[in-house]
C-alpha cells in the first residue's frame, strides 16, 4: 500500500537535496552575478542619460537616440538613484545590522 508514496517521497527528497546543492555552491554566485547586472546597469544609464540627475557625460543627441530602448528601466533607475547619497556608493559597504 506505501508504494504509490514511494516515488513521491523519492521525487521531493531529490527536489529538496537539489534545492540544498544549489543552495550550498552556487546562490552566492547567481546573488553576485545579479549585483553586477545592476551596477552594470546604473552606471549605463549614467554615462546615457546622467543629464536627468546633473551629470551630463555624452551630448544630448546619442541620449536621444537611446531613448527608447532605456525608456521602460528610466523610473526605477530615477528611484535607485535617489536612494543612494552618491551613484557610486554601494550596498556592500554598508554595515547591516551594526
Amino acid at each position: 500500500m506505501d508504494t504509490p508514496r514511494l516515488p513521491n517521497w523519492f521525487g521531493g527528497a531529490w527536489t529538496a537535496l537539489r534545492q540544498f546543492m544549489y543552495g550550498l555552491t552556487g546562490y552566492e554566485f547567481s546573488r553576485h552575478a545579479l549585483a553586477m547586472r545592476h551596477e552594470m546597469e546604473a552606471v549605463f544609464m549614467v554615462v546615457t542619460l546622467g543629464d536627468l540627475t546633473g551629470v551630463p557625460i555624452l551630448p544630448p543627441i546619442y541620449s536621444l537616440r537611446l531613448l527608447p530602448y532605456v525608456v521602460p528601466e528610466i523610473a526605477t533607475w530615477k528611484r535607485h538613484m535617489a536612494r543612494r547619497k552618491e551613484f557610486w556608493e554601494k550596498d556592500e559597504y554598508d554595515l547591516h545590522g551594526l
